[in-house]
């Protein structure tokens, strides 16, 4: 990294809110170590929700610091892993997505370049050509294709100026923050791809799964409540984790 831009002196705190990863975790902690193990400016930070399963375990053995979140919930997890990180950026990752190698330096050139927060395109696990077209349409800084799945990074003193996540939302958390963050004008969709697990797709089907997600973002959005969305997601979903 050159001396000489601004962005390479601001420290990058990777947050992962964790609940039952049991060897999930650690696969995405070894390939995060491989690129950021010798980057003093760049730091990883696991909040379980109360796990029974052996992920603090396994975050251990890999080294990494993990805490205890007060409340169970993703974006409670996230709030209190900036309270408890020193990065001057966080990067929110789920424990399923795998950032490119180059995540930390694409972030600063976006930081150099005005931005103040954006996120990667997407790639699923998943070769089919369902799961490669929901994919293709990350690349559109359209609000309905921005969700926490693609990585998040934001600056420190806009996600404090911005409240962080409301606590309130179990669902649809991190697509009202993105929402905030677009409105600022200094939002940007990087030009690389993080690769995301499609487990919940293969589980509950491709086109279903699609389907209710584009109907929870709707009534969301028409001012349903999170009792009833919560509700909905439960009864339709396999694998819920909420």
């Amino acid at each position: 990294m050159k001396p000489d831009n601004p962005a390479n002196m601001l420290k990058i705190s990777i947050i992962i809110p964790v609940y039952n990863e049991a060897g999930q975790i650690n696969k995405l902690l070894d390939w995060l170590k491989k690129f950021t193990a010798e980057d003093t400016q760049t730091d990883i930070l696991v909040v379980d929700g109360g796990s029974t399963d052996s992920t603090a375990e396994e975050v251990k053995s890999a080294g990494v610091r993990i805490i205890q979140s007060p409340k169970k919930g993703r974006a409670a997890q996230m709030n209190f892993g900036v309270r408890e990180s020193t990065g001057d950026v966080i990067y929110f990752l789920h424990a399923d997505t795998f950032p490119p190698e180059n995540i930390t330096t694409s972030i600063r050139s976006a930081l150099n370049a005005g931005k103040e927060s954006g996120c990667s395109r997407l790639r699923f696990d998943e070769q089919s050509w369902v799961m490669k077209f929901y994919a293709w349409f990350t690349r559109f800084d359209l609000l309905p294709f921005r969700f926490g799945d693609q990585g998040l990074f934001v600056k420190r003193d806009v996600f404090v100026a911005l409240n962080g996540f409301r606590e309130e939302l179990v669902v649809m958390e991190d697509n009202e923050m993105i929402r905030l963050l677009r409105k600022r004008g200094s939002f940007v969709i990087l030009p690389d791809y993080v690769t995301t697990s499609a487990r919940k797709y293969r589980e509950n089907g491709f086109l279903r799964l699609q389907v209710i997600f584009s109907i929870i973002f709707a009534l969301h959005y028409a001012g349903a409540s999170q009792q009833m969305l919560v509700r909905f997601y439960k009864d339709v979903i396999k694998g819920s984790k909420i």
